[in-house]
């Protein structure tokens, strides 16, 4: 087996401020922090020894790859990343960095998302990527406006109940 992947799909390069701060914040703690500590231990266990029988070598050795990607990774979509900050031109329709309440038509059901960047999504905390089925139907919508939308369970009727764009 192989260990090629099949590239990913390209998301959209935009993302709020704290979320640019954040991946800002994680890569500086991994090169600064984390990698040196890991180069350290992993000297350490290089010098124990048969390499092939260090069980610790080995580990460090992953973990140092996993970090150098994850450096990696975070380099280059920082530099293509568009940072969106305050509010759009038309604060009543929904866009980019919008708190949104819909409504579930069909249950009644009321929920509260934050449209952010595919880098800053976070379920519990209610924020959705601008590239998930949801938040694209909701696009460009207004207070009252009703929307279809196909989500896994099915298709699905909301009701925009209030966009804003503070905290």
């Amino acid at each position: 087996m192989s260990r090629w992947r099949p590239p990913a799909e390209k998301s959209t390069a935009l993302i709020t401020r704290e979320g640019h701060d954040r991946l800002k914040a994680e890569l500086d703690d991994l090169w600064r922090a984390r990698r040196p500590e890991v180069v350290k231990a992993l000297a350490a266990a290089a010098a124990e020894g048969d390499r092939s029988e260090n069980a610790e070598y080995t580990y460090r050795k992953k973990q140092l790859g996993e970090i150098d990607r994850r450096v990696r990774y975070l380099s280059k979509r920082l530099e293509a990343l568009r940072v969106v900050e305050g509010a759009p031109s038309d604060p009543e329709a929904v866009f980019f960095g919008a708190w949104v309440e819909v409504e579930n038509v069909a249950s009644g059901e009321t929920s509260r998302y934050r449209i952010v960047g595919p880098d800053e999504t976070d379920a519990p905390r209610g924020w959705i990527s601008i590239d998930s089925p949801l938040a694209r139907a909701m696009l460009k919508k207004r207070i009252d406006d009703e929307f279809p939308v196909e989500l896994p369970g099915g298709l699905a009727r909301f009701a925009v109940v209030d966009v804003s764009y503070g905290a």
